[in-house]
């Protein structure tokens, strides 16, 4: 086993990670005592951590742990490892809040920066995979507006008083280095040229020159940076896009909440549509003669259309069931006619619609020509295929973030995505 670093961490491998099941009761009390010949896959393919399915006699979990750099790029990117300690917070807070769409927390160890939680077994897949192979999921709008309105709506100042927001908000405002890090990849370096951007070329030089020559585009963005660093919304996940939910037929799963600090709640909707309009471009790629793909497009629009919709009713239903209650953005005894009432929703949802859409388009940019790229669009063999698919979510993104203001609906949105994708 390896020797533990002043402050309690070693980084564990297949045959460590036995030892240190074996010492810790919450596990073994998940896995069965009878611990010889446990199962460990390491499954991690994100950009952190290393992630590990352990199977006992008694059942199966996944453990996690995070290691101090970026597991994408090496030793040469150094990152907190205390952002195990955010996930944790955030599963845990999530999770009491939405216990259907979040799996449980077993274990949190803070020195060794691992988490240990259920195991989500198959049928379960990573919902970008599912969406790469043309797979549709009948409840993905139903569960992920639930998820969203809950653990957004309960974690706000509709809900909380201000006394409980500060305290709630204090707790996250340690998880400085991931939220450094997205400011950098979504806000920052997509718009100059940075070291680690990278595209689809030659195909899309002329793009991503364009991207950097859009002054609109940046003042656009410098915009929605200040709202991200400075807008103490909700508890937000945070890195919501598609390889953060697990999904089945009939369960969505959130994961990897690892981003998690009071935020606008702009981001996180916006980041999970915008991830579903990718998905939706990419879908050219993977036709071939026996499937054109054109019936899954055509689901995949219902989706974004339907997970906001649903999400606008169950976060107004919310409030509505808790205006009298001790949230204090609106106090009751101000915002005392009903008509008043709805003027502040209405204001405030068309601005939350805004903002998401700004959002959801940053995100789209920096998947195409930032550090971290989409396994939808990476996953077409053909460049060619590729960069024409990536080049028309690019312009999709850049005309949604710069005319957010004037969708009035989401179905508006969806012309502007139809009509851009059209051949």
């Amino acid at each position: 086993m390896a020797a533990a670093g002043a402050d309690g961490f070693r980084a564990l491998d297949e045959a460590s990670l036995v030892e240190y099941i074996k010492a810790t009761p919450a596990l073994r009390a998940q896995l069965g005592e009878q611990l010889e010949g446990l199962a460990i896959k390491e499954v991690g393919d994100g950009n952190l951590n290393f992630v590990y399915i352990v199977s006992g006699p008694a059942g199966s979990i996944v453990i996690k742990q995070a290691i101090p750099y970026l597991r994408y790029i090496g030793a040469s990117w150094p990152l907190t490892k205390e952002r195990a300690y955010f996930e944790s917070l955030a599963l845990k807070e999530h999770g009491s809040l939405c216990p259907n769409h979040v799996p449980q927390v077993y274990h949190f160890d803070r020195p060794m920066s691992l988490i240990a939680m259920r195991y989500l077994e198959p049928p379960h897949i990573i919902l970008r995979k599912g969406l790469i192979a043309g797979i549709e999921y009948p409840l993905l709008a139903q569960h992920m507006s639930d998820y969203m309105a809950r653990t957004l709506f309960f974690t706000s100042l509709l809900y909380h008083s201000t006394l409980e927001h500060r305290h709630a908000v204090a707790e996250f405002c340690g998880n400085t280095e991931l939220c450094r890090l997205t400011e950098q990849v979504v806000f920052s370096d997509p718009y100059k040229v940075a070291q680690y951007n990278r595209w689809t070329s030659p195909h899309l030089d002329h793009d991503v020159e364009a991207v950097r020559d859009d002054d609109i585009l940046k003042i656009e963005v410098a915009e929605l940076k200040s709202m991200f660093c400075e807008r103490a919304q909700a508890l937000i996940h945070g890195d919501l896009h598609t390889s953060s939910v697990m999904v089945t037929n009939d369960s969505t799963q959130v994961i990897d909440p690892e981003f998690a600090f009071y935020g606008p709640m702009g981001f996180d909707i916006g980041a999970f549509l915008g991830n579903l309009i990718l998905a939706f471009f990419s879908q050219d790629g993977h036709a071939d003669k026996a499937n054109d793909r054109m019936v899954y497009k055509q689901w995949i629009l219902r989706t974004i259309e339907e997970t906001w919709n649903l999400f606008h009713h169950k976060f107004v239903s919310l409030w509505n069931e808790n205006f009298d209650g001790h949230g204090e953005a609106y106090l009751v005894d101000i915002y005392n006619k009903p008509e008043l009432q709805l003027l502040v929703q209405k204001k405030y949802m068309t601005d939350l619609f805004h903002d998401a859409l700004g959002f959801g388009a940053a995100k789209m940019i920096r998947r195409i020509v930032g550090v971290a790229h989409v396994e939808d669009f990476e996953s077409i063999s053909d460049e060619t295929k590729r960069a024409s698919c990536e080049r028309r979510a690019l312009d999709c993104a850049k005309t949604i973030l710069k005319e957010r203001r004037k969708f009035e609906t989401i179905s508006q949105v969806i012309s502007v995505v139809q009509e851009i994708s059209a051949p």
